[in-house]
């Protein structure tokens, strides 16, 4: 074999490597894109709604106990906590858990007296305290139906001055969710099915996922009772029903089209 030819071989030879080179690297260039940005041209979404139906398991309200007068704060502080404490008493032996009675609020807060101010442009007298309202707040869970009436109206006949926020609720109410997504999903995946059956073309990878809800939030009853009249033992508890809750997950899949 002649110099000449072995030349040409050898061109050759280094020609195919560098092809076969260049090759392998746009084949790892192209799968190292789709890995970063997966078929960011061929791709589909599809969304769906999931539902659930909830049955509350809670009842929440909150009540307040009130007291206002002089400027003897100790006075004023043990009236308030008597008052709380027998109403805090008479739940837990209605069976009301400790951990479901929560201090949500305790304030001092004082009371003034406004003084006019001089008709002549003097100055004017500045407010004189002349008393403290002492409030204190307290959130409560009820777990047994049956005695949510009597809880109501027993804490205002053991101090209590306000009821309110009332609200059948879900202990854990990501339970529900999950059981909405589940749901979500299925329809989403059978829709995109559905499509791509009737678009002629395949299902490749899940590449993304995403998810959103919009749950009206449970009824609130306002409740409210102040004075003795609220106290009287003739008076009938109330009854109140819990009914149940839809609970709407939407879910988006984003699939490659193959």
């Amino acid at each position: 074999m002649t110099n000449e030819k072995m030349k040409n071989y050898l061109w050759i030879s280094l020609a195919l490597s560098s092809l076969i080179a260049a090759v392998s690297l746009w084949s790892y260039a192209q799968s190292y894109g789709d890995s970063i940005q997966p078929s960011s041209f061929r791709s589909f979404s599809v969304s769906a709604e999931g539902k659930s139906v909830a049955i509350p398991d809670i009842a929440k309200f909150s009540f307040s106990v009130v007291t206002q007068g002089g400027e003897n704060i100790s006075d004023l502080q043990k009236q308030n906590t008597e008052k709380m404490n027998k109403a805090i008493d008479f739940l837990k032996s209605e069976g009301v858990d400790s951990k479901d009675i929560k201090t949500s609020n305790y304030s001092v807060d004082p009371r003034y007296q406004y003084s006019s101010c001089p008709r002549d442009g003097g100055i004017c007298p500045p407010p004189q305290i002349v008393g403290y309202t002492i409030t204190q707040s307290v959130d409560v869970k009820v777990r047994d139906f049956s005695k949510i009436g009597d809880a109501l109206s027993g804490v205002v006949k053991n101090g209590a001055n306000t009821v309110s926020q009332f609200v059948f609720t879900l202990d854990n109410p990501e339970n529900a969710k999950t059981d909405a997504r589940a749901d979500a999903i299925l329809k989403a995946k059978k829709k995109a099915e559905q499509i791509s059956d009737e678009g002629g073309f395949s299902i490749g990878r899940l590449l993304s996922i995403s998810e959103s809800g919009s749950n009206p939030p449970m009824p609130y009853y306002a409740l409210k009772a102040i004075g003795g009249a609220s106290r009287d033992e003739s008076v009938p508890a109330p009854q109140l029903e819990a009914g149940s809750r839809d609970v709407n997950v939407t879910v988006t899949l984003t699939y490659e089209i193959k």
